[in-house]
């Protein structure tokens, strides 16, 4: 009996053994797997960040290109702003000389007096120099008009150019 009691413990140790034994070899395994699938989601992420990288620095460039683009419009915008100006000042002073119109519609009247068949053709042309005084006046207020909203979009403008610039600074940063 004493040796029935021998073998058994000794097939429970190599029962216990064998099973001990498996379970390493499972566990082993299994730690293979893990490994495999660490590396190939490394491997992943690193593919990842290249292209995130890649895309931060065309979203930089672009950004940059947006940046160039508005400090050429500002530039244009002067530009315009100044032709404005110009156009302004010599509407005001083609109207001012409109105003002379009227000095010359009166002396026609004089002539009228003695010419009177010039005397219908002047007074036709009396009142086509009003209404062109009248369109010049409005077309003098229009251009000032213009030019107060060309001021205003080229300030815009800088304001928008600004906030690019500070939206692209930390664009700039990355390589």
């Amino acid at each position: 009996m004493q040796s029935d009691s021998k073998r058994v413990w000794i097939q429970v140790i190599a029962r216990l053994g064998r099973e001990t034994q498996f379970h390493l070899d499972e566990r082993y395994r299994h730690f293979k797997i893990t490994d495999g699938i660490i590396v190939v989601v490394s491997i992943f992420l690193a593919v990842l960040a290249i292209f995130n990288v890649y895309y931060v620095w065309v979203l930089s460039q672009n950004l940059n290109g947006i940046v160039s683009n508005m400090d050429s419009m500002h530039q244009n915008m002067q530009v315009i702003k100044e032709d404005m100006i110009n156009i302004t000042d010599r509407v005001s002073s083609f109207d001012r000389d409109m105003q002379h119109m009227d000095k010359i519609t009166e002396n026609m009247g004089a002539l009228s007096i003695s010419m009177t068949s010039v005397s219908a053709s002047m007074g036709g042309i009396s009142g086509s120099m009003q209404t062109i005084d009248q369109d010049m006046h409005l077309l003098s207020r229009g251009m000032s008009n213009i030019d107060g909203r060309f001021v205003t979009m080229t300030n815009n403008v800088s304001v928008m150019r600004h906030n690019t610039r500070k939206i692209a600074e930390p664009m700039r940063l990355m390589p």
